[in-house]
Parts: structure tokens; sequence; C-alpha cells
């Protein structure tokens, strides 16, 4: 069965939103996105010889996911003419930050537009992450606009279900984010803010922005493959986490055919808990998901699974939660990542105090299992995990206009 039919399985008290709009490409669209094998497509139309269209591709593919040039004319390795037809039907281009703030721990937060707000009634906006540490610089990435679930304690999940993203509006991601960050050969970084020391800004991409990846599954696994290619943007695969709050059919897809880490979005031990938590458990129960997660292709001890458990307090923080939680995963090679709750505006839960989460930590690290806190990061701008909601959803008709006319100012 596809997954497309399997969403039409709605289990009772399972509400599971639909896109309110499908992608419509601009007048012209951008390469950005593009297989090697699509490239190559791309200038067979415009008449380039079949023998030369795969050196074009690459050429294409150095240009802009190494270089990072946003212009057909940067690419000097094409004839003039080349470059003025690609010109004349495409673009190379990816999200517009709009807007940016900075946290006080360094963490960025930007709003990113893409291409259709213009002429849509709902924004076509999402949010992107950046947490930099001293040697490191990880990218939080959306893959939907909005968000096809309703976890219960999460800010994303409130607002509604624009569409699914393209390859081209994932990828561009982090382009964006590594052009606002000058993280190409020979550009210049911010000198605010946190900066890893490295040679690279970007090391390390996380699929824990807005939206469920797993319900956007060719267009992220076609993204991934891009950030992991080794002659463009060159992040390993290693250094590469997808997360996803249990859309089962597609875990084993996604070690099979994109072969990144996997991060389960838990929270809870039981079906009924995480039935009110995590909805999708409704359809998808924890025995169904344990089972997809001991399957998961290349999972070692070398290729740990994450599980993600954020922290609520009096909900799923109890000793008995943690034994339990123990044995849940017997036989699975994992970590356990503890994420203390960030509050969101009208939310109903709490975060588990302190001495409460260093004590369920404790025991499941006696129990041999990695057990990590997560530091929160970017609370202040609600860049932290849980907390994305795409700001102009909150904002009404005439300031959108407003920010819009403004992106188109600095232009």
């Amino acid at each position: 069965m596809t997954l497309a039919a399997e969403q039409q399985k709605a289990p009772a008290g399972f509400v599971e939103k639909a896109p309110l709009e499908a992608y419509v490409a601009p007048e012209k669209p951008s390469l950005v996105g593009l297989s090697r094998a699509q490239l190559a497509d791309v200038f067979g139309e415009l008449g380039v010889p079949p023998a030369q269209r795969k050196m074009r591709a690459q050429q294409f593919w150095h240009w802009t996911y190494f270089r990072g040039v946003t212009s057909f004319d940067d690419m000097t390795s094409m004839s003039k003419e080349l470059r003025a037809q690609l010109a004349e039907r495409y673009t190379v281009d990816r999200p517009e930050v709009i807007a940016e703030q900075v946290s006080v721990d360094g963490t960025r937060k930007w709003l990113l537009r893409l291409p259709g707000d213009k002429d849509s009634k709902l924004p076509h906006d999402v949010e992107c992450v950046y947490i930099p540490d001293t040697e490191r610089g990880t990218l939080c990435v959306s893959s939907q606009v909005g968000c096809t679930l309703t976890c219960a304690f999460c800010h994303t999940g409130t607002q509604r279900l624009v569409r699914n993203l393209t390859a081209g509006e994932i990828a561009g991601q982090v382009l964006a984010a590594r052009d606002r960050l000058g993280d190409w050969p020979g550009g210049t970084r911010p000198t605010d803010g946190v900066i890893p020391s490295g040679e690279r800004c970007v090391t390390n991409i996380v699929m824990m922005g807005m939206g469920e990846p797993l319900y956007n599954f060719d267009a992220v696994r076609d993204a991934l493959l891009i950030m992991s290619d080794g002659d463009g943007i060159g992040i390993s695969k290693r250094r590469i986490t997808l997360s996803t709050s249990g859309v089962v059919p597609n875990i084993v897809k996604t070690g099979a055919e994109i072969g990144c880490m996997l991060a389960i979005s838990l929270h809870a031990v039981r079906d009924d808990l995480r039935n009110e938590l995590v909805p999708l458990n409704r359809k998808y129960p924890i025995a169904e998901l344990m089972e997809a997660c001991r399957n998961y292709p290349g999972a070692s001890n070398a290729k740990r699974i994450t599980f993600e458990y954020v922290m609520l307090k009096g909900v799923n923080d109890s000793i008995a939660d943690a034994k339990a939680l123990i044995k849940l995963l017997k036989g699975i090679p994992a970590k356990i990542n503890l994420i203390p709750f960030n509050p969101w505006p009208g939310t109903k839960y709490e975060c588990s105090d302190w001495e409460q989460i260093e004590k369920f930590s404790q025991v499941v690290f006696d129990a041999g299992y990695a057990s990590p806190v997560r530091t929160p990061r970017g609370r202040d701008i609600l860049a932290a995990c849980g907390q994305l909601k795409s700001a102009t959803e909150k904002l009404s008709a005439r300031e959108r206009m407003a920010l819009r006319a403004m992106a188109m100012t600095d232009e």
C-alpha cells in the first residue's frame, strides 16, 4: 500500500491535516534541487549535445553547491551563449531571508520567503534555525509550510498545513544560510553572535524544523542527497539527522534511500499517553514504531538511533517512566536525548523540574544508554525545539504586505 493510501486510513480520534495549497512553480523556475539527471535533461532542452550534458550538469552542480553562486553569469566555465539561455528560462534562486533574529546565546532564526507567496492568500514562509558552537554549526531545516501533525506540546503543530516544500526549497535553506553566514569560498562571515572557528559554518543538518519530513519523503530524500553529495555541499550523512514523529512506512525507506542518522520523536512509553502527546501514534502505535526502528538499515552501536523525549512536568517524567523507556528500547542501538520542554504562548504544559530531569537521566544512564540533556538554545526568540511557528501566520494582512515591501526594498 502506498503512503498516500495509508494517509487515508485515519483511525478514530486522529486528525491529519490536508495541504491547503499545492506548489505552483514560478514562471522562471529555479534549478536548485534538481538531480544531475534532471539537469542533464535541462541542458538537452537547450540544445546541448548528448555527449556534453553530463559535463554541463556537473559544472552547474559545482558552481551552485560548492561555490554558492547566485547568478548564471558567474558560471564562467560555460559559454556566454549557454549562460544567457539558462538565464532566459531559469534562475538559481533559493528561499529569501526576509527577517532575522539573533538570540543572546548566538542562535539565529530566519524567516524565509518561498516562491508562490506573492499570489497566494496564505503565507508561504518557513523558519530555519542556525545553532552555532565554537567548533560546529547545526542548521535546523523545515520540510513543510506548517505541519501535517498536531503534537500537543509543539507550537508548529498548532498552525495550518499550507503545503509541502520542494527539494529545491529544502536544499535551498542550506544555500540561504550559507549565503547569510558567508560560508562559501572567499565569503565574509558575520562579526556578531557566535560563529564556529573551523572552515565551515554549517557542519551539521537536522530535519527538525517545521513539518513532518516523512510526509514529504521524496522531496526530503532528494534534498538530503544533494546536501550529502561530496562534489557539492558535502555534509557527511553521519552529520545529517532526520527526525520523525513515527511515520512507520517510510522509516526503513529513509535508511535504505537516504542513509542518514535517524531520530524518533518519542516522548511517551505508553500508547494511551503517546496518543495524546503525539496523535500520529493512534495510526502507528509504539509497537509498530519500535519494530521499524529495529529494522532500520545500518543501525548499530556506531550508528545509533536517537530517541527524543521532551520532559513534561507531571506527565511523562517519573522514575517509572524512565524504567519503562529502558525496557521499551531493549535491543535497539539507541541514545536518548532528553529535551527540557520549551514553553510557547498558550501551552498547557510545563517543563519538568531540573532535579527531576537529572534523576530521570541518571536512571537511563545507569542502564547503559547515553542520555544527554539538550541545552535549550534560542528560547528568547522562540527558536528552540517545538517553538517554531512561521511568524507571518501571526501577522495581519497589512503587516505581511509591509514585511514583503521591506524585503523588496532591501533588494
